[in-house]
């Protein structure tokens, strides 16, 4: 049974019913003779059966974080409201519209069904399934309340999700504007600017410094354009490499971008708050300081701060109040270090970690309305300095003359 759900695949078919009428839908199967034996089971005569495929530039070969945010409150739900477990799985992955997450979803339903804990099932999908979900999800499988504790990975997901969607909400508009600026800028260089040096040819007087300098670029632009594209192709895949394979880079483009006027607050902020509303999480769910402080580290979406909840996993290990770990990283601004040491001295860790993470969450996301405001005549006068400093350029030759008339 287990091995059938693993590689049960959609499919689309069209028939006949006993009535004559043309019927159509779609059916759960592991080959094309099942769902042609299920069909005459109901009395339909199939004339068409095929795979279903995955739609186009859907995005549905490919499974976001915000699909497992979406899968952990369905989850959630359905076992709060009673339903088994494999049933649970069942209606949520044949409902899904993303095939790569039905696949998903339906191979852990297998798992499950052959025997599986589900968090022995879930940690079968690293790529998916961090540590932090996995752990939480065997707490909840011990103690029995794994609708409670999935209804806490559902929110904090959740959470996390809108974080990040508010600072990438906020860098990219900027960034698609500098991009559409440097194309823009492009093309006068390469197609317009020669017209009008053509023009500036007949008209046999020395052309402004500025309108001259824009012209030698052009030039440049034009000779050597295979060069720079390449040079500049190759700079962009050797960082998104690097960043990708190189701890030692992301270290220093993590602390680098602490340091960074305006954004860094910000993401020192979103830092916080994904380390305080992790802390909440794990810690309610009955996981060992130590042990939750493991998967926070990984959570906090920065290398810098990663390192520095290892290091005070190390010193909690020996004996060190977490108030005082938090002190000696230097990372964490005086009140949250003040309202989980009022935590750790009432009991509390979870609801004030907790009422951290709301704080922070609620800060990040006024920092970034903030940012946009602040973003947007900046931008303006980048395109202004960009775009409108090459027609100036080209204009000046043209009002100088008119001037002499």
């Amino acid at each position: 049974m287990a091995e059938t759900a693993a590689i049960t695949t959609p499919f689309l078919w069209e028939g006949t019913d006993r009535k004559g009428n043309k019927v159509k839908g779609k059916s759960m199967a592991t080959t094309e003779a099942a769902v042609r034996a299920d069909l005459r089971r109901q009395g339909v005569v199939p004339s068409r059966i095929r795979k279903q495929r995955a739609k186009a530039f859907s995005g549905a070969s490919k499974i976001t974080t915000g699909d497992i945010a979406i899968f952990s409150r369905q989850l959630a739900t359905m076992l709060a409201a009673g339903i088994p477990l494999v049933q649970a799985f069942e209606i949520v992955g044949n409902g899904h519209e993303n095939a790569a997450m039905q696949k998903l979803i339906l191979g852990i339903k297998a798992d499950v069904e052959g025997g599986s804990a589900l968090a022995e099932a879930l940690a079968k999908q690293p790529l998916y399934f961090d540590d932090l979900f996995v752990n939480l999800v065997e707490a909840g499988e011990q103690a029995g309340a794994l609708e409670t504790l999935l209804d806490k990975i559902a929110t904090y997901k959740e959470k996390t999700e809108a974080i990040k969607k508010k600072i990438k909400k906020a860098l990219t508009y900027p960034a698609a504007v500098l991009v559409v600026a440097f194309i823009v800028s492009t093309i006068l260089l390469i197609f317009v600017i020669p017209a009008f040096e053509d023009l500036f040819k007949g008209f046999g007087a020395d052309l402004p410094t500025f309108t001259r300098m824009v012209i030698d670029l052009s030039i440049f632009v034009r000779t050597n354009g295979f060069i720079l594209a390449v040079g500049i192709g190759a700079g962009i895949g050797s960082f998104l490499y690097f960043k990708k394979r190189s701890r030692a880079m992301r270290h220093f483009l993590d602390r680098l971008s602490l340091k960074t006027p305006i954004l860094g607050p910000i993401l020192q902020k979103a830092a916080v708050a994904r380390y305080a509303r992790t802390l909440s999480t794990m810690f309610a769910a009955g996981v060992p300081l130590v042990e939750a402080l493991e998967s926070v580290a990984g959570a906090t979406g920065n290398i810098v701060y990663e390192e520095g909840v290892l290091k005070m996993r190390d010193e909690v290990a020996t004996g060190q109040r977490l108030q005082q770990a938090m002190e000696n990283t230097d990372l964490f601004p005086n009140m949250v270090i003040q309202m989980i040491a009022v935590g750790e001295e009432s009991g509390s860790l979870d609801d004030m970690s907790a009422k951290v993470a709301d704080f922070y969450e609620e800060d990040v996301d006024n920092a970034v309305d903030n940012l946009s405001s602040l973003l947007e005549p900046m931008i303006m006068a980048i395109l202004g300095v960009l775009v409108g400093g090459l027609v100036v350029a080209m204009y000046l030759p043209i009002f100088k003359m008119g001037s002499v008339i």
